[in-house]
């Protein structure tokens, strides 16, 4: 009766759509270029809901992405329900490898919503432009003011206070808009307790502390040719994590990059855009705040990437295309340190990444032809190479004694989609085929423990490449009040990496209850379905909504794990001068398709209400804004598929927001 009760509201109040690919209106005159710009995301790295929202939170209301939680910080982005491992994120397309191997420091957490303006998301080898993959790709964009703007000057500050773990935080930036110089910086500052869950019981090492700042300038060298330096500066400090065994005591990144852009006024070929980048990652995770441990575990690692992006973009009356260069290599290292009480006296040292060297060259293309007003096609495709070097390659030869050294790879990858509008309707049908390459942990991972089932991983160098073959399509119709879209993918994944459990080896982690050695499936299948829909009730009362179905299979049909159940949203938004109003339930099904094999077991169903109001008004030329609301209004205890050791969300949330814009 409840699961009815939960669809007859779904169906009454529609469902919250995707806060990246909001609805822009066709016109049968449009430039192509204009698609591909402001199609992709909403400007504004904040949600109806929530004003002063993290990359996180802003990630999650998207309808194809979902994340795995250790605790409030530092969340695991799943693309098309895929993990980390087979997507590409990115920043302005730099590659950035985080320096942890249990995952606690995602691209995602090096950046904050005030130093970004668009998330471009792609799914599948359409997301191939930026290096082999097979789920697709996250490219955050950060903001880049353009030259000779009327208002010289602008800028943000916000501050807010949520009440349930106590985060206080303060986010400001600024611009300049010169006729040939501009300046963009932003800094930020996050510090949250402990939070409680649905019980009011509190949920130790919890709490996070984080601060980031960046700086970009532009100069303009001539009317069509200019020069940008960026770099952006994230630290975190005492960072708990309640499903893990241990906490981070500092984690820092340093991101730079040098670029020039030449434009020209005619001919084939309209920007050049070169870009050199350098970041460099440094995560020390560690037990001491856990007084139960006996033996004490330190887990440093670092993350050294040297990067060159070079991409041209052509255009041809309807045809257009993007093609980009991608260089870079990265080193990656990260040690254990086993010991007593007193730190002094170690007890054992390994290299759980045993100084990891890739290097990857990779040729893309993106191509558009709009073959009429109403139908264009996409296609493209990517070509890299990828080499693994080792420097400790005897701590994977006491598992597999002719693990190579070093290690050559081909990745190819093709796509191609097509677009059809028929008055109201639209339609796209659309394939895919693609290589990636196993990730660092995956080929050489020594001795890495998975708190979720208990066992230490090792890796494989000789793994083989996984293979993507994809099909998507998608249908919609949208008229003067409302709108409907289904989108739907299918991964058939030969080679898929996962863990398995080992006949030789003992565990290193008093914890563990075993050891799991990284191998290759004869295929997994994976299906995602999402139904989107919009309605205009007034002219000033619109609802939303989208609703996730999913499922994934091993070769011998058993579940997946981390694979999310039937989920919706759905949410009512009323504004008028300005007062604006909005409200909405998010919650998933039961858990049904869980894999105890991996570790999993079963979620029950769950609801969350959320409300937040907000009133815009204007002191003298500042444009300043106010919010007050609440999440998890009945403060509901609960926990999803996606929480790591079940540990359960957070209660009810009363959350303030003061933004002032210049």
């Amino acid at each position: 009766m409840k699961k009815l009760s939960v669809i007859f509201l779904v169906l009454f109040l529609g469902m919250n759509a995707n806060a990246q690919d909001a609805e822009i209106p066709r016109d049968t005159s449009k430039h192509l270029e204009e698609v591909k710009i402001i199609g992709i995301a909403k400007r504004k790295i904040e949600t109806e809901m929530k004003m002063a929202v993290s990359v996180d939170e802003f990630l999650a209301s998207s309808e194809n992405i979902s994340f795995i939680k250790r605790g409030a910080y530092a969340w695991e982005p799943l693309l098309n329900n895929m993990s980390s491992e087979r997507s590409t994120l990115t920043i302005d397309g730099m590659h950035i490898f985080g320096a942890c191997t249990d995952k606690m420091d995602p691209i995602t957490s090096y950046v904050e919503s005030n130093n970004l303006s668009t998330i471009d998301i792609k799914s599948g080898q359409e997301g191939s432009l930026h290096g082999a993959t097979v789920g697709g790709s996250i490219d955050l964009k950060r903001k880049s003011t353009p030259f000779g703007l009327e208002k010289k000057f602008s800028g943000a500050y916000q501050t807010g206070f949520e009440f349930n773990n106590k985060q206080f935080y303060n986010l400001a930036n600024a611009s300049y808009a010169g006729d040939k110089f501009v300046a963009d910086g932003s800094i930020s500052f996050r510090k949250a307790g402990n939070y409680h869950d649905g019980n009011q019981n509190e949920i130790k090492h919890s709490q996070y502390n984080k601060f980031n700042t960046s700086l970009g300038l532009a100069y303009k060298i001539s009317p069509l040719s200019s020069v940008r330096v960026d770099a952006i500066f994230d630290q975190a400090k005492d960072v708990g994590y309640p499903a893990l065994p241990m906490d981070l005591w500092l984690s820092r990144a340093i991101i730079t990059s040098a670029s020039y852009k030449q434009l020209f006024e005619a001919g084939l070929v309209r920007i050049w855009d070169t870009k050199l980048y350098f970041n460099a990652i440094e995560h020390y995770m560690d037990d001491t705040t856990r007084p139960e441990n006996l033996v004490h575990m330190d887990m440093p690692g670092w993350s050294t990437t040297y990067g060159l992006i070079s991409k041209i973009n052509l255009q041809e009356d309807r045809y257009s295309s993007e093609i980009q260069l991608n260089v870079y290599e990265n080193i990656s290292i990260a040690e254990m340190r086993m010991y007593p009480q007193d730190r002094s006296k170690r007890t054992m040292f390994a290299y759980s990444w045993p100084w990891v060297t890739t290097r990857f060259t990779g040729l893309s293309m993106n191509n558009s032809w709009e073959i009429s007003d109403k139908s264009q096609l996409n296609f493209g495709g990517s070509l890299g190479l990828n080499y693994n070097y080792s420097k400790y390659v005897e701590f994977n030869r006491i598992f597999y004694p002719e693990a190579p050294q070093k290690n050559n790879r081909l990745l190819p990858g093709l796509h191609a989609s097509y677009e059809l509008n028929i008055d109201q309707f639209d339609f796209s049908i659309g394939t895919g085929y693609g290589h990636r390459a196993p990730s660092v942990s995956e080929a050489y991972g020594y001795y890495i423990y998975n708190s979720f089932d208990r066992y230490d991983y090792i890796g494989n160098p000789d793994l083989k490449n996984e293979i993507s073959y994809e099909a998507n399509a998608s249908a919609g119709f949208k008229n003067e009040k409302m709108s409907i879209e289904a989108k739907a993918n299918y991964f058939h994944i030969q080679n898929y990496i996962i863990g398995r459990i080992l006949s030789l080896g003992s565990p290193m982690n008093y914890q563990s209850v075993g050891v799991k050695g990284y191998t290759s499936l004869d295929h997994a299948k994976l299906f995602n379905l999402t139904i989107n829909t919009n309605y205009d009730i007034l002219q000033h009362l619109h609802w939303k909504g989208v609703l996730n179905y999913a499922r994934a299979t091993d070769d011998k049909d058993g579940n997946l794990p981390f694979i999310r159940p039937l989920s919706y949203q759905t949410s009512l938004h009323f504004m008028h001068k300005g007062f604006s109003v909005q409200t909405s339930m998010n919650g998933d099904f039961k858990q049904d398709n869980y894999s105890p094999e991996y570790g999993e077991d079963q979620t029950p169903a769950y609801m969350i209400w959320n409300i937040s109001g907000d009133y815009t008004f204007n002191i003298k030329n500042v444009k300043t804004a106010l919010q007050v609301g609440a999440e998890n209004i009945f403060n509901e205890y609960y926990s999803t598929y996606a929480d790591w050791g079940n540990i359960p969300r957070m209660g009810r949330n009363i959350f303030t927001s003061l933004k002032f814009n210049f």
